[in-house]
């Protein structure tokens, strides 16, 4: 249960289901009121006094506490939990926003909303290549102490929350009611998310996935997150929506150029005509987001500046990595026929490496020891 106090909590559910009271009516009336039990309980006189549509008025003078009380005993459940908008556990980044959602309704771990998060958003329908860059982006950007946010669904979402839980913790926005997981296929990793960070939606039990909810969603995404990376996308896509969304709140964006010859590279091109940062790296990111982030990536991603290079933290198949890398450079195909490595390992390796600052990356998509490991 919410630690708001049940009564507002009961008063918080029946605005958020009057048909009309979306946020920024309920933030309206709230502060208008002081409190969202005095809403409920003011007259037709004072509610009209506010400037609500009689309709509207008419509609809070009947409140649908069935409803509420449904969304109350959903939360007797294990492992859920609802957020007031005035709850200590609302994501602070998200409370910003000009009309935050009134309610959140989480499965999972609630204090995983207060992490530093980053966006990963793209199309779904991606190339293999914009499938696996995703995963290792996230996946290594997780293990430096980001909560990678994404919208569970088919393709890029996907590959973000599973490289995700590989490297840390990750964070699903439904479009749907917490009850609903869409797509069916993502059952099971909208359970591995939940036991490692947590679902979270601002619609309530019972909410089918209807199309006109998942704009809101985008919204939410990049509310909760302090950058949005689009890693593959259409010209006309939802992943350029929420990247939109993310330069209204102010907050970073960041794309992935790809081949001039590959649809879904376009709308990151275009992106990064609009202002986007090119990233290359997950290092190109961490460094935009450096003074976001205080200490979070100061062990994981500053290179020795002593010059001692000393890669002595790194297991034998680095190592072996490391010793066929020379400082001219060389492509990621020459690797794998030096090593006899995997080449999804050396793609995961290289961006290690290169987070750690033993490695350099270089025009053509080649890569070479930096001068730190000299």
């Amino acid at each position: 249960m919410s630690s708001t106090t049940g009564e507002r909590l009961r008063a918080w559910l029946i605005l958020g289901r009057i048909p009309g009271v979306g946020p920024r009516v309920a933030g309206r009336l709230v502060e208008h009121f002081g409190d969202p039990t005095r809403v409920l309980a003011a007259g037709r006189a004072e509610l009209e006094a506010v400037g609500l549509k009689p309709a509207l008025v008419d509609a809070i003078l009947d409140p649908p506490e069935a409803a509420a009380d449904a969304d109350l005993a959903w939360a007797e459940g294990e492992g859920v939990q609802i957020l007031a908008r005035d709850d200590p556990r609302y994501p602070p980044l998200l409370a910003q926003l000009s009309a935050p959602p009134i309610l959140l309704f989480v499965r999972g771990d609630p204090e995983v909303l207060k992490d530093p998060m980053l966006a990963i958003v793209g199309s779904r329908n991606p190339t293999p290549s914009g499938r696996e860059t995703t995963g290792d982006f996230a996946r290594h950007l997780a293990a430096c102490g980001l909560t990678i946010v994404s919208g569970l669904a088919i393709g890029i979402d996907g590959a973000a929350h599973t490289g995700a839980l590989e490297g840390g913790r990750t964070v699903a926005v439904l479009g749907t009611g917490p009850d609903r997981i869409y797509p069916a296929a993502h059952r099971d990793l909208a359970r591995r998310i939940a036991q490692k960070g947590a679902l979270v939606t601002e619609y309530p039990p019972g909410t089918a996935p209807i199309g006109r909810n998942f704009p809101r969603r985008n919204r939410m995404i990049s509310g909760l997150s302090l950058g949005t990376l689009v890693t593959e996308a259409a010209l006309k896509s939802g992943s350029l929506i929420t990247a939109r969304y993310a330069v209204e709140q102010g907050r970073e964006v960041f794309a992935i150029p790809g081949s001039i010859h590959n649809p879904l590279a376009r709308g990151c091109h275009a992106l990064i005509r609009d202002g986007a940062k090119l990233v290359e790296s997950a290092a190109d990111i961490l460094e935009e987001l450096a003074p976001l982030l205080g200490p979070l990536t100061a062990e994981t991603t500053e290179p020795d500046r002593n010059g001692s290079g000393d890669p002595g933290d790194l297991d034998a198949d680095y190592l072996r990595l490391l010793e066929n890398l020379g400082h001219d450079p060389v492509s990621p195909d020459d690797l794998i026929r030096r090593t006899g490595l995997p080449a999804q390992d050396i793609a995961s390796m290289l961006l290690l490496l290169e987070l750690k600052g033993y490695v350099s990356s270089c025009p053509g998509g080649r890569y070479c020891r930096s001068t730190m490991t000299n």
